[in-house]
């Protein structure tokens, strides 16, 4: 199966994928984030490697050289027959990455799923949301199968917080058609929240350049 990860920059998709990635067998994770140079997938290219997770990441991936081009593997890694997830580049201009492979999707099963943090600014309501995920479609040549709630303010998330969030998502859900299949955050504020939505807990794995001394 293929699993692709999209939405808003900072939305909390890489660390979505990352956790995503550690939950299947032998699978790979492509970063195919050309636009943003933070929160990359390889910033955890150790722990990744560790857990004996295949990354496949461009060359230049969290350097100063600009030179957004991806890697050959790519195309292996979606011919194979490993679990795939892949880390998309925010809004409509990262997903343009993704348009170029859509060949690879017209016979094999996908599963696309629209990361929403309410506390965003392009993600704040409805009408914003919904224009995004279309942008994103339109640009990737390909559908949004499920929504995930991942409101958070970073070290300030609250309860509360996600639960506006869900409001959002489930509002979202009802005007297009699109389940909402989950509602993601670290594990603290999620043991205590009260959801009939599958909870995701996420373990964090990304720093900032200048959290990690970069």
């Amino acid at each position: 199966m293929i699993y692709i990860i999209t939405g808003h920059y900072g939305s909390g998709k890489t660390e979505i994928a990352l956790n995503l990635a550690l939950s299947l067998t032998n699978p790979i994770i492509i970063d195919l984030d050309i636009v943003n140079p933070y929160f990359r997938t390889k910033d955890a290219q150790k722990m990744l490697v560790r857990e004996g997770i295949r990354l496949i990441a461009p060359e230049f991936a969290n350097t100063n050289v600009n030179m957004p081009t991806l890697p050959p593997e790519i195309f292996g890694a979606l011919e194979s027959e490993n679990d795939v997830v892949i880390d998309v580049g925010g809004d409509d201009d990262g997903a343009i990455a993704l348009g170029q492979y859509h060949k690879y999707f017209e016979d094999k099963p996908y599963k696309m799923y629209f990361v929403i943090n309410k506390r965003r600014p392009l993600t704040s309501n409805s009408q914003d949301t919904i224009r995004l995920m279309r942008d994103i479609e339109g640009a990737s040549r390909l559908k949004v199968t499920g929504i995930i709630n991942n409101t958070n303010v970073k070290g300030e998330t609250t309860a509360a917080d996600i639960l506006d969030g869900q409001r959002l998502a489930d509002e979202i859900s009802q005007i297009t058609g699109i389940p909402v299949l989950a509602v993601s955050g670290i594990r603290s504020i999620l043991a205590d929240l009260k959801t009939d939505i599958k909870k995701m807990p996420l373990d964090l794995y990304l720093t900032l350049p200048w959290e990690r001394g970069v």
